[in-house]
């Protein structure tokens, strides 16, 4: 009446799942944590690695104007590379305006109170794109621990189908 692929049909005919259906779902459910979720949960963990390093980025642009604006107001003095590790000393002494890094390798002129609010938006976007992350990561790292459980207890009906 039922065939062996119907699966639950069968299986509710011979008085249940039998211990080679349960080995099997064990097999491919832990194939799936390995080769799935194990799998997007490192791109998840490696994108927010690089949304915190850019974030990181900015924090210390906005700490690095805020030391240049408070405490060398009238300029300071650097080595610039000039090309070939070759390094000549500079004084910059006109602080109003600086280039800055917006993306894509583009600069734009901004002054230092731009660049700052600048900054802190690109901190706050940054942020709440990495919180999206993150909420994804933790889905993730709950859907393996699901999984997981789910193995446990297809072990326990394997071990309770044993002792009868």
């Amino acid at each position: 009446m039922y065939e062996k692929s119907t699966g639950v049909a069968y299986e509710r005919i011979q008085g249940g799942p039998q211990p080679d259906t349960h080995q099997a779902r064990i097999t491919q459910i832990e194939e799936f944590i390995n080769e799935v979720l194990k799998r997007d949960l490192r791109e998840l963990e490696n994108w927010i690695g690089q949304y915190n390093q850019e974030i990181m980025e900015y924090v210390q642009l906005k700490n690095t104007l805020q030391t240049f604006d408070a405490h060398l107001p009238e300029g300071y003095k650097t080595q610039v590379n000039i090309g070939s590790n070759v390094f000549m000393q500079a004084r910059v002494s006109q602080m109003d305006k600086i280039l800055v890094n917006v993306g894509k390798d583009v600069f734009l002129e901004m002054s230092m109170a731009e660049a700052e609010r600048f900054s802190d938006v690109r901190i706050k976007i940054l942020t709440k794109e990495a919180d999206v992350l993150r909420d994804e990561s933790i889905k993730k790292r709950t859907q393996i621990k699901m999984s997981l459980l789910a193995i446990g207890e297809r072990e326990k009906l394997m071990q309770e189908e044993a002792r009868q």
